[in-house]
């Protein structure tokens, strides 16, 4: 373990990287740090997937950071992220376990991985009223100008698009030294699960998920106060789910609909972890249909050479 600081269990949605991470903590004395952007939200269990009981393993637990951290509606973004893995990975270093990040959003996992500067990025007023008015295509052009768009999720809303000129417009004006992340090594695992097997995965967990109170779960968040606008800001089953419960959406068509949506979501997990590659990180990918044994003996094999 020498040659690493951590192991990363990474992959699309619904590939059973939870169930890996947790054999592996189990095998070599781990802790798991999530990398989930919805599973730190307490209170949003069923619709983010958090299958607690997967943490469970020969008749104990392991443990895990970064679930529950945060309250519902509430927008707890990349930097919060960083700031609370160091805490958890520096806590469970000091513990002598071996910490083990596993999770699906490919922004969070690649700050860790390749050291995003932690820095807070406060409102600028006078950039704000600069860009008042401006179509959602010209502010993209202008992000453009700070950056290479990997991905559309910047520049989805007009709201979003602004806070990301701000957020880049900070960085550029912020020595390179402010905020330094640590350069962690980490050994990258993988799950390599094909196109149809994932989408059957997808489809049979969506039926499981209503079938095990998903809808109810949002009626409960809304009947707490839960705006339904910051439902349906977290995406996938909240924001279809949400629709649906306040009457905009038909009950077959939040099917439909949150079934696409999840395959697409999906898709553009596995092209932000394609280019994570191209952007010089390495990850084996371990097939998903080995036995659990034969996966993690892989990934020993693979630390120890």
């Amino acid at each position: 373990m020498a040659r690493y600081d951590l192991i990363t269990v990474l992959g699309p949605t619904a590939c059973g990287k939870t169930r890996l991470a947790v054999a592996l903590a189990d095998r070599m004395g781990g802790e798991i740090l999530s990398a989930d952007s919805r599973q730190v939200y307490r209170g949003m269990d069923i619709g983010t997937g958090k299958d607690l009981a997967d943490y469970e393993i020969g008749g104990h637990r392991i443990p895990y950071h970064l679930i529950d951290i945060a309250e519902p509606g509430s927008k707890y973004n990349v930097y919060e992220f960083q700031g609370d893995f160091l805490k958890a990975y520096r806590g469970v270093t000091e513990r002598g376990a071996l910490p083990i990040m596993c999770g699906g959003t490919g922004l969070y996992l690649e700050s860790v991985l390749r050291g995003y500067r932690l820095i807070p990025v406060p409102e600028n007023p006078e950039l704000r009223k600069s860009l008042e008015g401006k179509t959602l295509s010209e502010l993209t052009e202008i992000l453009k100008g700070y950056k290479t768009l990997h991905n559309t999720t910047d520049v989805d809303t007009t709201k979003r698009a602004i806070r990301a000129i701000e957020i880049e417009e900070c960085y550029r004006n912020t020595p390179v030294e402010a905020g330094a992340f640590p350069q962690l090594k980490s050994l990258n695992i993988g799950v390599d699960i094909s196109r149809d097997l994932r989408r059957e995965l997808i489809s049979s967990r969506l039926e499981r998920r209503l079938q095990e109170g998903m809808i109810d779960e949002v009626k409960g968040l809304l009947e707490r106060g839960i705006p339904a606008g910051d439902l349906i800001y977290y995406g996938l089953e909240y924001k279809y789910v949400t629709l649906y419960v306040t009457g905009q959406l038909e009950y077959k068509y939040l099917v439909k609909e949150l079934e696409v949506a999840i395959h697409q979501f999906a898709k553009r997990q596995m092209t932000w972890f394609r280019g994570m590659e191209r952007r010089g990180i390495r990850i084996e990918w371990i097939p998903y249909g080995w036995p659990m044994e034969e996966k993690v003996n892989r990934i020993v094999k693979l630390m120890e050479n």
